[in-house]
């Protein structure tokens, strides 16, 4: 029963975490960028939204605040790259150096408590009369889709398309007469603003906005994008790749609440998730090679 609930809870977070993910895949998959900036535009995002409903705004305003603090991180980073040429890792890794502190002085301290405050969770349960977990889930779903449709449109017109091109051959697409320096501040924009989106929603579910939140949310994203494209492969659309990474989260979500609940310690959680990605990213090469044998054999 412990292990059905803890599932449960684990798949409200992992909708949540999806949103995350989501950005994570704009830099690491889309745009071919290796952002670091990630750990501290999630925490940033929780912190932003966290102070505001403390302060008395509403949760759902103290949302968007938020996404536009993740869209100003991003910036920086793109900045930096593509006028002060840093290499793209440095610069990520720099601007979340500089997050930290900066969450820390929005929060005035290094833990906000939400308890008793008015949540985007506790404005659904005055109409929804359910569990927290599923208020969680109800709100991620929604959310989600929105954010994969609304994604999927973006990355069909005319700009998105530019920002998937220079992901794909940067060169090239220069050639062609566009501002690949800009596509890459926009992705990075739109990707750390998802960021955020996924601390703030986080930070209130959770009931809580803590500095160190964000630590390890990039090792977080790229596993559960694995995980989603080793189990829900490459098919369909580009609608269906989004939907996959959300899976993605969820799925890793539910692996960690499991092993939890048979009793790992939390401390072990890094190792775990670093033993799922390894054996994520050995899946497909050892079904290539099998594939191999197997026609090894026919032929």
């Amino acid at each position: 029963m412990n292990i059905l609930l803890a599932i449960v809870g684990a798949i409200s977070q992992g909708v949540l975490w999806g949103l995350m993910t989501l950005g994570v895949y704009i830099t690491f998959k889309i745009l071919d960028f290796p952002d670091m900036t990630v750990d501290g535009s999630f925490a940033l995002g929780g912190a932003v939204s966290a102070i505001l409903v403390v302060k008395g705004v509403n949760p759902w305003i103290a949302i968007l605040p938020a996404m536009c603090a993740g869209m100003i991180a991003g910036a920086v980073t793109g900045l930096l790259h593509t006028k002060v040429k840093i290499p793209g890792i440095l610069a990520g890794i720099l601007t979340m150096l500089a997050l930290y502190s900066i969450n820390v002085r929005i929060q005035g301290q290094a833990n906000i408590p939400l308890l008793g405050e008015r949540t985007v969770i506790s404005t659904l349960g005055e109409v929804v009369k359910t569990s927290t977990n599923n208020l969680a889930l109800i709100i991620g779903l929604i959310i989600s889709v929105g954010i994969v449709a609304v994604l999927y449109w973006f990355f069909g017109t005319e700009l998105g398309s530019s920002i998937r091109a220079t992901g794909n051959n940067e060169y090239m697409v220069r050639a062609l007469g566009v501002n690949t320096d800009k596509m890459k501040i926009i992705g990075l924009m739109l990707s750390n603003a998802l960021v955020a989106l996924s601390g703030a929603f986080v930070s209130q579910s959770q009931g809580f906005a803590d500095v160190g939140m964000g630590q390890g949310a990039i090792v977080i994203g790229l596993a559960s994008i694995i995980i989603g494209e080793v189990i829900f492969g490459n098919r369909f659309n580009f609608a269906y790749k989004l939907a996959s990474i959300i899976g993605g989260s969820i799925i890793y979500r539910i692996i960690i609440a499991v092993v939890l609940q048979l009793g790992m310690k939390s401390t072990d959680l890094k190792l775990l998730t670093a033993v799922i990605v390894a054996i994520a990213l050995g899946i497909p090469v050892m079904k290539k090679k099998l594939d191999q044998q197997a026609k090894r054999r026919e032929a």
